[in-house]
């Protein structure tokens, strides 16, 4: 995943501000093809849910901090033909991180015990309550 120097430094100042000065932020990366939010600057440790979505952990509380989406205009791309009449609300150009976490479950293959509901679950609660948008994605758009 390749950003710029810029992004780059842009996205650690965000990371490294005081606690009391972080705002949660959701970050598309068109040429990495992913999404990185976080809703606290807390440490965290990572766990890969499926090949979608790698979800932070607050290494303190063990609550979800964050997540990374990787590849998700393939992802999106493949959800639009399986169910073409699916339609997002996009608003001044950005998408409710939420929709992204509901179309996977929503268009998952996978059999309903294998699919980590709980997890997803947990990502709209928390991008919900965040208010997280992020820019949309051409699959997206109709």
């Amino acid at each position: 995943m390749a950003i710029s120097q810029s992004e780059f430094a842009k996205r650690m100042s965000l990371m490294a501000k005081p606690a009391e000065d972080f705002r949660p932020f959701a970050y598309y990366d068109p040429d990495g093809d992913c999404i990185e939010f976080l809703i606290k600057p807390d440490p965290f440790y990572a766990e890969r849910v499926d090949d979608l979505v790698t979800v932070y952990y607050s290494q303190d509380t063990d609550e979800v901090v964050g997540s990374l989406l990787k590849g998700v205009s393939k992802f999106c791309q493949d959800a639009v033909a399986k169910m073409p009449g699916f339609k997002v609300e996009i608003r001044d150009g950005k998408i409710k991180l939420e929709h992204v976490f509901r179309l996977r479950m929503w268009t998952s293959t996978m059999k309903p015990r294998d699919l980590p509901t709980l997890t997803y679950q947990k990502l709209i609660d928390v991008a919900e309550k965040a208010d997280l948008e992020t820019e949309n994605f051409e699959c997206l758009t109709v």
